[in-house]
């Protein structure tokens, strides 16, 4: 289902290919669900197994996948929400770290060396590199943030970041966030 990543059609790239079978995947869970623990747990589970067991990501293993969602008890700050990998951080401020600047400039953060990125917070001192997409509806209001970390520098490209947005879009138009 190559409408799923705009970009990806008519290619051979074996990354390109491995975003379109996850987006399927990712829209299989999400049909019919509208409840955001469910959908993030699921979603936040599915992308760090696959891209553990994925060749295409051979030498560049993720340590951690999982969303950062707005905490409506406390404006400006986000929640740990459903993950895979080590315990981390609880809480975010919007406009701190890699998540809460995502967050708060509502675009993808993409860190090749996170000791180089300003105000990086480090949950896990093994995260090298990291990778984070805003959470948002279709009018743009962001809710959250979906943060992937890696063991190594430089893990994520323009086809980590294509992707991986598809998949976050789906979710923000899936969950029901009232």
């Amino acid at each position: 289902m190559s409408s799923f990543i705009p970009g990806f059609n008519n290619t051979l790239n074996p990354k390109a290919q491995f975003y379109l079978e996850l987006a399927e995947e990712c829209a299989s869970l999400l049909d019919g669900q509208r409840n955001l623990v469910t959908n993030t747990a699921n979603i936040s589970s599915l992308v760090y197994h696959r891209l553990l067991e994925t060749p295409t990501r051979e030498g560049k293993p993720v340590i951690w996948a999982g969303f950062y969602l707005s905490d409506s008890k406390s404006p400006g700050t986000l929640a740990l929400g459903p993950f895979q990998g080590k315990p981390a951080c609880t809480k975010i401020a919007v406009g701190k770290g890699v998540c809460g600047t995502a967050a708060q400039k509502q675009q993808t953060v993409v860190v090749a060396d996170v000791h180089e990125f300003p105000g990086h917070i480090a949950c896990d001192s093994a995260s090298k590199s990291e990778i984070v997409v805003p959470l948002q509806t279709s009018d743009g209001k962001v809710h959250g943030v979906f943060d992937i970390d890696a063991s190594v520098l430089d893990a994520f490209d323009d086809y980590d970041r294509m992707g991986l947005e598809a998949i976050v879009k789906m979710v923000g138009e899936a969950c029901d966030f009232e």
